[in-house]
């Protein structure tokens, strides 16, 4: 895998010796530690499905501190994965070599379904209104533009795919798939969750325009996992722009432009991304993070 030349080396695939290798995926490495689990967010980036060939130095470290400070927020909420950092665990000096990548995590049954609450209209949101003036297949007031603020707060699941394209399902097939007390909770702790980061979000300067939820059973509780309301899992869009103006996004929506700019079509293997490029995504996934969690990396 290539490394972005600029600023900096970043982290891609992650070797620990003598530590089994539990899951490889996109952008993160997990290994089993027995009764827990070490997962790390490298800088490697997906779009459209496919990792890009181009690291993002630094974005690993983003994922993980953001989602350990939500983690934190929002235990009163509903329970998470998190475990305090074990560095007995691993081979000497492991942890310090990951540079704040690395989280602790109970393992979890995990239910392969993206539990995705909408505000505004964006993403596949706005593709499925523009095609068929609903959501999850559930009417919403028509006369509405991207980037509209939804008259509240829409769930809008999807199943989970580890390899290829998830796919968004609506309310009604979710309570099929799961049991519909099941579901009925999903949507409570996803809902509860993204109207506190909602405020916190605004004072912090952005719009939380949608964003993603994973939940899995630990100990027999259900238990928020993966990680949590990070620029890969969420829209964040700055606050205060003129009406009509073109979002100015936090997260990996540059890319996904960028890519769609030059005309791939989607199938692997993914183009390599300009230093620029890079360069400015670093900085709006650090910016994202320091506004939010009010410190530096």
């Amino acid at each position: 895998m290539a490394e972005a030349s600029l600023p900096g080396a970043g982290l891609g695939e992650v070797e620990l010796p003598g530590i089994p290798l539990y899951r490889r995926g996109k952008v993160r490495d997990t290994f089993d530690l027995g009764e827990q689990l070490l997962m790390v967010s490298t800088d490697r980036i997906s779009a459209f499905d496919s990792v890009l060939p181009t690291l993002i130095p630094d974005r690993g470290r983003v994922l993980t501190a953001m989602s350990r400070y939500w983690f934190g927020k929002t235990s009163d909420l509903v329970p998470n994965h998190l475990r305090a950092d074990d560095e007995a665990a691993l081979p000497k000096g492991a942890l310090q070599r990951l540079g704040g990548r690395a989280m602790f995590v109970a393992k979890a049954q995990r239910i392969d379904v993206e539990c995705v609450v909408r505000g505004r209209l964006a993403g596949s949101g706005w593709q499925e209104y523009q095609a068929t003036g609903k959501l999850a297949s559930e009417p919403v007031p028509q006369g509405l533009a991207f980037g509209d603020e939804l008259p509240e707060l829409r769930f809008t699941p999807a199943t989970k795919n580890d390899h290829g394209h998830d796919e968004n399902i609506s309310r009604e097939q979710l309570a099929h798939r799961v049991g519909r007390e099941l579901a009925q909770r999903l949507e409570e702790f996803s809902l509860r969750i993204f109207r506190l980061a909602e405020v916190h979000c605004r004072e912090s300067g952005f719009i939380l325009v949608d964003s993603k939820f994973e939940f899995g059973f630990i100990d027999g509780s259900l238990t928020l996992i993966d990680e949590l309301l990070t620029p890969d899992s969420s829209r964040l869009w700055e606050l205060g722009q003129m009406a009509g103006e073109a979002p100015h996004g936090f997260d990996k929506q540059l890319v996904r432009d960028y890519l769609l700019s030059i005309g791939w079509d989607r199938n692997p293997p993914a183009p390599p991304l300009p230093e620029e490029l890079v360069r400015e995504t670093r900085h709006r996934y650090l910016e994202a993070s320091r506004r939010i969690t009010g410190s530096d990396l």
